[in-house]
C-alpha cells in the first residue's frame, strides 16, 4: 500500500515537474520573441518573466533527485556489470547485494548531510535571487530525494534477496503503446 502510494507520488511529481518546467520555458521563449514585435511590445514589456529561468532550474533539480530514485526502482540506471556477468551463483549475489547496500549507504549519507545542511540554511534569511523564496525550500530536494533513493536501494536489495531478480527496464517497450502482434493476440 505505502509502496504503491510512493510509486504514484514519485511518478506524478516527476511528470508534473517536467511538464510545468516545459510550459514555463515555452511561455518565456514566446514572450521573448513576441516582445520584439513593435505592435505588442508595449504590452509584453510590462510582463516580467525574469523568474522563469530560475524556477525551471529548481524544478529540474527536484525532478532529477526524484528521477534518480525512480531509476533505482525501475532498473534504468546505467551500470558497469562486466565483472558481475563473469560471476555466477553466490559470488554474483553477494556482489549485487554489496552494490545495492553501498548505494543505500551512500544515498543515506547524502540524505543525512543534506538534512543537516537544510536545517542550518533554514536558520538564515538566504533567498533565491529571482523568486525570493527561502533557499532551504530549494535544497530540501537533497535530503528528500536521497532518502527516497536510499529506500529504493533497500527495497531492491530486499526483493533481490528473496527472488534473485533485479528490476529490469525494457528499452524497447513503450508504456501504453501496443504492437500489432499484441493487438492480434487480444482479438
Amino acid at each position: 500500500m505505502i509502496n504503491r502510494l510512493l510509486n504514484h507520488l514519485e511518478e506524478w511529481l516527476i511528470a508534473f515537474l517536467i511538464g510545468a518546467a516545459t510550459l514555463v520555458i515555452f511561455v518565456a521563449v514566446v514572450h521573448r520573441y513576441v516582445s520584439g514585435i513593435p505592435v505588442i511590445q508595449d504590452y509584453t514589456v510590462q510582463i516580467n518573466l525574469s523568474w522563469a529561468q530560475e524556477l525551471c532550474i529548481f524544478m529540474f533539480v527536484w525532478m532529477a533527485k526524484f528521477g534518480a530514485a525512480y531509476g533505482v526502482r525501475t532498473g534504468i540506471h546505467v551500470g558497469v556489470d562486466v565483472v558481475l556477468r563473469k560471476l555466477s551463483g553466490k559470488p554474483q549475489q553477494y556482489l549485487v547485494l554489496f552494490g545495492l547496500f553501498a548505494g543505500a549507504l551512500f544515498t543515506g549519507t547524502v540524505a543525512t548531510l543534506g538534512g543537516n545542511f537544510v536545517w542550518h540554511i533554514a536558520q538564515t534569511d538566504q533567498t533565491s535571487a529571482d523568486l525570493e523564496i527561502p533557499m532551504w525550500w530549494v535544497y530540501l530536494c537533497v535530503p528528500l530525494g536521497s532518502s527516497l533513493m536510499c529506500y529504493r536501494f533497500l527495497q531492491v536489495a530486499w526483493s533481490y534477496s528473496r527472488t534473485g531478480e533485479l528490476p529490469h527496464h525494457d528499452h524497447g517497450h513503450v508504456e501504453g503503446l501496443e504492437t500489432e502482434t499484441q493487438l492480434g493476440a487480444k482479438a
